[in-house]
């Protein structure tokens, strides 16, 4: 008998929707019968690519015994944390505040107000791992409740008065102004913990880290040498494999090891467009053709495995397929051997990918490569020729692993998920003339505004034909940020307008007078405490990505007010960045913006006349992170950057006027002259 994650469309609320457990979605009717039962609430959060969900699930909230605990003494609600990224962040600093850690499947017990009480992460069904069972915890909870319900009430307001502190930051440095020396200070503290040997910073288990990389990319272009190294060195390090997908292209979620070799298998869409963007990035910077790959590889596994018809991004894929984590993509000796059939091209496979006999993932095989000039030169044959058959061995290896039975999709389209795929899209496209990748940019555009904004309004999640719930933060900073960049790679002024709409609403909805902004609408009324998003988790915080959305299109449009709001909440955060780099990375990015200085480039033509040169091709494939580009031909027919704004073309000429702060030098039509001009900005 289904429950009533029955009428969700998140797939991961409705795998749980034939449990025995009475399941809610988060909502007032779960609320409301735990007050009048005087129940205490069990919220469950995880996500369908979790594996570690996916075993609690079977352990637990399929087993009849312990739903039984959880149907008598608790109401119990669901929820998706990809869908609900506040539900996530708050619930997750309780069992932070508890155990000293999270994760998912998150677990919370808390009161009918929604006050957390106890929590914690994976419980196990019978007592391990230095875990209690659950079914104890339940019965624990559930005497104690009816006992001494007076003691869990304090103890949640407590730990709600901790919670609240930490989720709602409010800023208390009293600086006025900006300080570039962070810049210097963060770029040297990233350096000097960074893992020369293996590339990446902490222990294990070690994820990709984008956006640092990213900030070392822009401190790159400002002459620091050793950033660009350490950058190319963790970038170089990631795409070995392991972690990085050899043979379907792809990066999973992390690596369980120092050595980027045995990866989480679940593959993430967020994942996979910030390191797509990075690696296109660094391929701008350096012209390492590895780093262009790697991002072909990776932009075309999202249009081949998690596009949707319509346009829209999917989620990710799971972890798990056949019950089996990492069945999908590792091997073993035998498989291999029959796969690639000739005996003296399997002797040069096992070196090429490292093969070990005896496996190095539970007996099975994760495929590592080696360097393709030293394994060229001890074969004796040209590196071209190596390729060639490397390419060869992926092909046939392709083709057998599509045999097997795929993991899992997660169907649901996120907008802020689907930003971040649509701004690496829109800057591929332009920079790798691939028409197809520009394509893939528009459709995704249109898809979000067509079906996840309405009257101004955007919504955060869509899947089967139905918007659900209120956008967040993210959701309206991201698609800022990077329907700003498919502007200025096709200059469809329409792009433009849905930034100003979204701009308009974010501030209104989301920031905050005393400073900064919050993860939710002020009319949102389902939480307990409205949060505030500043640290970078997987993805850039909220208030990170609208200080660059508003940094942005201040220098599109010239609004000194959002250019005030972005720089007011930088000067508040800049002492937290520059002493936790590695968490606040997208804040460092936008500080690097802030600090400038920016250009801004307009190109004009007269109507009807076409570009003659390929100044303006070339000048976007250029990495050019502290510039803005507009363009367009004249007279101007429709609503345009303001940047383009009395700009007329000199001499019925293709014109490029170089700006700072809305002050421009002299225009420019000689195209020697533009090229030059170019060429020195900072």
């Amino acid at each position: 008998m289904a429950n009533r994650l029955i009428h969700e469309t998140s797939p991961y609320l409705l795998q749980h929707a034939q449990n025995p457990v009475d399941w809610y979605p988060w909502g007032e009717e779960a609320f409301e019968r735990a007050r009048s039962e005087n129940k205490p609430l069990f919220v469950s959060i995880g996500y369908a690519a979790c594996h570690w969900c996916h075993v609690m699930e079977h352990e637990s909230f399929e087993n009849p015994a312990t739903a039984e605990l959880l149907n008598r003494f608790f109401v119990s609600i669901k929820v998706d944390r990809e869908e609900r990224p506040d539900i996530d962040m708050i619930y997750m600093q309780a069992v932070i505040s508890i155990t000293g850690q999270g994760g998912w499947p998150l677990s919370v017990f808390m009161t009918p107000e929604g006050k957390p009480f106890y929590g914690g992460t994976y419980f196990p069904p019978t007592r391990r791992y230095g875990m209690p069972a659950f079914q104890d915890v339940l019965n624990s909870l559930a005497k104690m409740w009816h006992e001494e319900p007076e003691k869990l009430v304090q103890a949640s307001d407590q730990l709600y008065s901790q919670v609240k502190e930490e989720v709602y930051w409010t800023g208390k440095n009293k600086e006025t102004s900006l300080k570039p020396n962070i810049l210097q200070i963060a770029a040297q503290d990233l350096l000097s913990k960074y893992d020369w040997e293996n590339g990446g910073w902490g222990a294990a288990p070690r994820f990709p880290a984008p956006m640092t990389i990213e900030f070392l990319l822009t401190q790159a272009y400002r002459g620091n040498q050793e950033c660009l190294q350490a950058a190319r060195h963790a970038l170089s390090a990631m795409q070995q494999g392991g972690m990085y997908d050899l043979i379907g292209g792809g990066f999973h979620r992390y690596s369980t090891d120092d050595h980027w070799l045995v990866p989480h298998f679940e593959k993430m869409l967020y994942d996979n467009a910030q390191l797509a963007s990075t690696y296109l990035h660094a391929y701008q910077i350096t012209g390492d053709q590895t780093f262009r790959r790697i991002t072909e590889e990776t932009l075309d596994f999202i249009i081949r495995e998690l596009t949707s018809l319509e346009g829209g991004f999917y989620s990710s894929l799971d972890a798990d397929s056949e019950n089996e984590e990492g069945k999908y993509y590792t091997w073993t000796i035998d498989e291999l051997r029959k796969t690639i059939d000739r005996p003296e091209d399997f002797s040069l496979f096992e070196k090429a990918f490292q093969l070990p006999r005896q496996g190095n993932f539970e007996g099975k095989i994760v495929l590592r490569s080696n360097d393709s000039k030293t394994i060229s030169e001890q074969a004796g044959i040209s590196i071209e020729e190596f390729r060639m058959r490397a390419a060869a061995w992926k092909k046939a290896l392709f083709e057998k692993r599509t045999q097997r039975i795929r993991p899992v999709t997660d169907d649901k389209v996120l907008v802020s998920w689907n930003a971040l795929a649509l701004q690496a899209f829109a800057e591929a496209g332009r920079v790798l003339d691939r028409k197809d990748y520009l394509e893939a940019a528009r459709r995704n555009a249109r898809f979000l505004l067509v079906n996840l904004l309405r009257d101004g309004r955007l919504y955060r999640s869509w899947r089967a034909g139905t918007p659900r719930h209120n956008g967040t933060l993210e959701d309206y900073a991201g698609l800022i940020v990077a329907l700003t960049a498919l502007y200025q790679t096709d200059f469809d002024p329409v792009w433009y307008r849905a930034t100003q709409v979204l701009a308009e609403e974010m501030i209104r909805s989301f920031a905050d007078p005393e400073g900064g902004f919050y993860l939710v609408r002020q009319d949102q009324n389902d939480l307990a405490i409205r949060p505030k998003d500043l640290q970078d988790s997987a993805t850039a915080s909220g208030s990170a990505l609208a200080v660059q959305a508003l940094l942005l299109l201040a220098e599109f449009n010239g609004n000194s007010d959002w250019f005030t709001l972005s720089e007011k909440t930088l000067v508040q955060v800049q002492d937290i960045f520059a002493r936790y780099p590695t968490s606040f990375s997208a804040w460092l990015k936008a500080f690097d913006f802030a600090i400038g200085p920016v250009h801004q480039i307009a190109w004009i033509w007269p109507k009807g006349n076409a570009i003659e040169n390929s100044l303006l091709s070339d000048f976007q494939k250029q990495y050019q992170p502290r510039t803005v580009t507009a363009a367009a031909d004249y007279p101007l027919s429709e609503a345009q950057p303001e940047i383009l704004f009395d700009r007329p073309p000199m001499n019925e000429k293709l014109t490029v006027y170089i700006c700072h702060g809305f002050i421009c030098n002299r225009p420019l039509v000689d195209a020697e002259q533009i090229s030059d001009s170019l060429s020195k900005l900072e």
